[in-house]
């Protein structure tokens, strides 16, 4: 009887630690640049730490079946060590599947320049919402609730709220510290992230995600010339983003990760949608204003 109870605890923590996973989350740890300086059974522990960090806690307020977990990358690249603090870079991709389609869209791709953190062997990555326990979980608590926010963004309106919230509360339980200061130069690091998703002066954010993903690129493969239109009327969302402030951290990083998938998209459209979208992203992205000429290369409907 007793072996029979075990065996049930194991079954139940197993189901348990199952349904809380929420992504399905690729875990990189780069340590080239320091490898001469730091201890590889270290940096095998804290990989192994981050993945179950990520895999076995709740995140999410909804239970989501395993085909609607979350898909992302998070890849961590040390390049300054010094005892047991650490310095360097985090490339965060944040992908979902299209509707009715192969093809996974990325919703978010960009890499942060200010990680830093305390590691040693054996320590355990607490976290706790309401305190800065570690710098390592913090960071990884913040990217993880903006992941869900961006993607139930894309399902919903304003689906994300509840997780943009979270990630300004872990901006400032951190506020004095690298990467999370406001007084940091470029407007690019989490605070500014944090605050371009959560400030209603920018709502058409939100708007921009659910209208170009749900509405636009889940409907193109039954009926792609009225995703493509929708897609249009969400860039000019961007642009009225724009037109209150320029250069904003999320519009920039939306920009970047979209550009290729926009030159793609319309690259198959109408003559008045080409010129139309030709003219507004040149407007947002004048970096990249030629590559942007590659939606006329190819013959008109």
């Amino acid at each position: 009887m007793k072996r029979i109870a075990v065996i049930l605890v194991i079954l139940m923590t197993a189901l348990s630690s199952l349904n809380a996973q929420d992504f399905q989350c690729s875990v990189s740890l780069n340590t080239t640049q320091i490898s001469s300086s730091g201890n590889q059974q270290r940096f095998n522990e804290m990989r192994q730490k981050l993945y179950s960090f990520i895999h076995e806690r709740k995140w999410c307020q909804y239970n989501l079946k395993q085909n609607e977990r979350i898909e992302c990358s998070i890849t961590i690249n040390l390049t300054k060590a010094s005892g047991d603090e650490y310095e360097g870079t985090a490339t965060l991709v944040l992908q979902r599947p299209v509707y009715k389609a192969s093809y996974k869209t990325t919703l978010l791709s960009f890499q942060d320049k200010k990680v830093k953190f305390k590691y040693d062997d054996g320590d355990e990555l607490e976290y706790d919402e309401t305190a800065n326990l570690s710098e390592l979980t913090s960071l990884i608590a913040y990217y993880l609730n903006l992941f869900i926010g961006v993607e139930l963004d894309s399902f919903s309106p304003n689906g994300g709220s509840p997780y943009f919230s979270k990630c300004q509360n872990t901006v400032n339980l951190n506020s004095s510290l690298t990467g999370w200061n406001v007084a940091e130069s470029g407007q690019n690091n989490r605070y500014w992230i944090t605050e371009n998703f959560t400030n209603s002066t920018y709502s058409k954010i939100h708007d921009f995600y659910y209208q170009y993903h749900r509405l636009g690129l889940d409907v193109m493969n039954e009926t792609p010339d009225a995703g493509r239109a929708v897609i249009l009327e969400s860039l000019k969302l961007l642009q009225q983003v724009n037109a209150q402030k320029s250069n904003l951290a999320v519009v920039r990083i939306i920009l970047n990760t979209k550009k290729d998938e926009i030159i793609n998209i319309f690259k198959e459209g109408m003559p008045s949608e080409k010129t139309q979208v030709v003219n507004i992203m040149k407007q947002l992205d004048p970096t990249n204003s030629s590559a942007y000429d590659a939606i006329n290369s190819s013959s008109s409907k």
